[in-house]
Parts: structure tokens; sequence; C-alpha cells
């Protein structure tokens, strides 16, 4: 009977631009190849795409991801990409997501799932034959919409229609959902400013607020991750106008507190903005010379690397700024003590919190793009012949300071600074 519903009911046939987009994506990439396989295996074996990849071609966006949903099980679907010799590796097994590698291109395939058991932060999960059942499990109509390869929908919730209005519905029940995956609270906000074309509902956002605390459950890294997807969506200068979704933001990281600068940014910002990476965007949001910023990577699991690059724009701005921190051979020391990004950190950084654009950080942004940093001219092998100096702590000690001498003396030393330093 489901599937005698699904047939006639939910799926439709499109001949518009929406198929043809579909068409071209099954073409021009090696998903033809995943549907072939899947679609032979049985006769009622079937693979769909869902999710992000449907939602962005009805909204005319640039496809990045695509994501497959399939009737089969895991062991199946991994048995046919060995027999096809398609490269894949099983990123969420437990709960049947296998991703497939093939050339330049990546796709995450799903087994059909239904939820029995969720605590907020995690779901148990049994496979399902049943797409309706899917489609219930997941968070938004937008994102519960389905096509096979000829671009014919499967559409329970009518997310088409709430994509083109732009209503953000939840599947069901808004308090259950969240109650599932209280990350959901972060995914609304997110697919709020980017699809909706209407205000925030007050009930939705009462259930949003209640459910806040849920919020505990989730690991750093998920939420670390769902943030970073909020500012690689390019949203911050809309979050910036929407107090309520500010409201909720900063409820769960109270770090970011510098949103606002978003609103009105300078022309340099503006012109800059879509350029930016998430770790300098960030920088953004946690950085005001308090130590608002050691409370966000001690709470979060950032990288070691991505760490160093926060304390560098961190440590620059804790100082008194003056004319002389901006000066070239101020900037040339950062720019070989620290490298081309820092430079270009500090300097965006002050760029993007002026008010007023200062033209020559401008010019001095653009020099360091091309300049190139300079190699130490004395090493230590020249040291021990020279000056018969033997290796060990006295040498490495001498370098260091003749070192230091050239970076501040603009990168020039003579042989009597030299002697002078090696003779004490």
């Amino acid at each position: 009977m489901i599937k005698f519903f699904d047939k006639f009911f939910f799926r439709t046939n499109n001949l518009n631009d929406f198929s043809q987009s579909i068409k071209n994506l099954t073409l021009k990439t090696p998903a033809f190849k995943i549907f072939k396989i899947i679609n032979n295996y049985s006769e009622i074996s079937e693979v769909r795409y869902v999710g992000g990849c449907i939602r962005k071609i009805i909204n005319k966006e640039k496809v990045d991801d695509i994501d497959l949903a399939t009737n089969l099980e895991p062991n199946q679907i991994i048995s046919l990409l060995k027999e096809n010799n398609i490269n894949f590796y099983e990123t969420g097994i437990q709960h049947g997501t296998i991703t497939i590698i093939d050339g330049d291109f990546k796709f995450e395939i799903t087994t059909l799932r239904e939820d029995f058991q969720t605590d907020g932060r995690h779901a148990q999960v049994k496979f399902s034959t049943d797409w309706k059942k899917d489609a219930m499990r997941r968070d938004f109509t937008i994102n519960s919409i389905y096509a096979d390869m000829e671009g014919n929908l499967f559409d329970p919730f009518d997310g088409k229609k709430d994509l083109e209005k732009g209503v953000i519905r939840f599947v069901g029940d808004p308090e259950k959902r969240i109650k599932e995956d209280y990350l959901r609270i972060l995914r609304y906000i997110r697919f709020f400013l980017l699809y909706s074309k209407q205000k925030h509902d007050g009930e939705i956002l009462r259930v949003l607020k209640k459910n806040l605390v849920g919020i505990s459950n989730l690991s750093k890294e998920r939420l670390l991750d769902e943030i970073k997807k909020f500012i690689d969506s390019k949203l911050l200068e809309k979050l910036a106008y929407d107090k309520h979704s500010i409201d909720l933001i900063q409820s769960i990281f109270p770090q970011l507190i510098n949103i606002k600068i978003f609103k009105s940014p300078n022309y340099f910002a503006k012109l800059k903005l879509n350029e930016c990476d998430f770790i300098f965007l960030l920088s953004l949001l946690i950085i005001d010379k308090t130590d608002n910023f050691e409370f966000f990577i001690y709470k979060f699991n950032l990288s070691n690397k991505d760490q160093k690059r926060l304390k560098i724009i961190n440590n620059f701005y804790k100082e008194k700024l003056s004319t002389k921190l901006f000066s070239e051979k101020n900037l040339n020391k950062l720019f070989y003590y620290e490298g081309r990004e820092a430079v270009n950190d500090i300097l965006s950084f002050k760029l993007f919190m002026s008010k007023r654009v200062d033209n020559r950080l401008i010019n001095l942004l653009e020099n360091y793009k091309s300049k190139t940093i300079p190699s130490m001219p004395i090493s230590a092998k020249k040291l021990m012949l020279d000056y018969d100096i033997p290796e060990g702590k006295i040498l490495g000690d001498k370098l260091k300071i003749i070192e230091g001498q050239w970076v501040d003396n603009d990168f020039k030393i003579s042989e009597d600074q030299i002697s002078k330093i090696v003779s004490n």
C-alpha cells in the first residue's frame, strides 16, 4: 500500500528546468554509474538524489555536494561497489552512510532509515525500504525532497513548494524533531537565513528557546562543525540584521560577540567578505582585546594551526594600536617570523574593523601578496668557519642574536656588526 501511494501520489513527473538539471547532473558526473548498478541490482532496488543537491537545483544554486539515498542495505552497496571497482570508504556505516570517490567527485549514499531511539545527540536507526519513513525522520520539508535520475520528484511534505515560498517548516512536530537532535536549532537558523522569505514564526521561536538547554548534550566537534557551515554559507550580513537569530546564536556561542560589525560593513569589508575563509571570519567575531578569544579556543577543539593563526591576530590587537605597529618595518618582522598569511590577517582585520578605510593599509596588503620572504644570509656553518665557534649552545645563541639584529635592521647586517656580536 505504501509503495502504491509513493508511486501515484507523492511522485511528480517533471518536464521542466529542474528535470533537465537533474539529467545534466546525472550525465556529467559519475552518478550515472551509481544509478545504473543500483537500479539494475534487483526489481525493487532504487537510488535517488536527496537533500542539499535537490534543494540547490530547485533554488538555482551551485551544486557542490551530492547526497543519495537507496533502499539497499550497506553490505549490498559495498558488494556492488567492489564488483564495479568503485572506490569508497565507510564514513558512517553504523548509520548506513558510505562515501563514494570517483575521480574528482564525492557522493554520500545512505540506506533508507527510521529512528527508533534518540537522545537529542545521537540516533539509533534501523534500515528501511520505506521512502516515506525515511522522509519522516528528516528535519525540514525542504530537506526531504527526493528525485530519481530523470528528475521525477518524491516530495511527501511539499518541500519544493515551501522552498519556493520561502517557508522553513519542520517535518512533523517541531519540538519532537528538535529533541531528536538539538543541533537542529542551529540548522533552523542557517536554513532560515538562507531561504526564508517570511518572518520568524513566534511558536517556532518559543520551542527553539525552550530547548536551548539541550545544546549542552552535543559534542563540541558537532557544534563547531555547524558554526563553520554557517559562516561558510556567507550568512553573517543577514544574521546581523536578524535579532531573533542573533539571540539564539549568542545563547549557544556567547563568544561570538562582534556579529553586529557585519551590519554596516565598510566598502573594503563588503568587497572582500565573500573571499574570507572560516578562521579569519571567526577572528572578526571573537577577538576584542579581552580574554574572549581564550574562552573560545578553550571550549572548542580547533587545530593547532588554526589556534596559532588566531593567536597571532589576537596578540597583535592586544597591543595599544598605533601607526608604528602598521609600519612596513614592523610588518616585515611579522612577515619574516610568521609568514604572508599572518600579515594578510593583521592588515585585513584592521581594515574590516575600521569605520574609515585606510588606503595605505590596502596598498601594504597588495605589496605583501607578491613580496618574497627574505632568507637569513648568515649560516651556522659560516660562523663555525669564519669565527671558529664550535657547534653547540653558544653557536645557536650567537646565530639567534645575529638574526634578530638583521631583522631589526630591515634585513641588513654588516661584518662589523657580526664580529661585535661574536666577540661579546
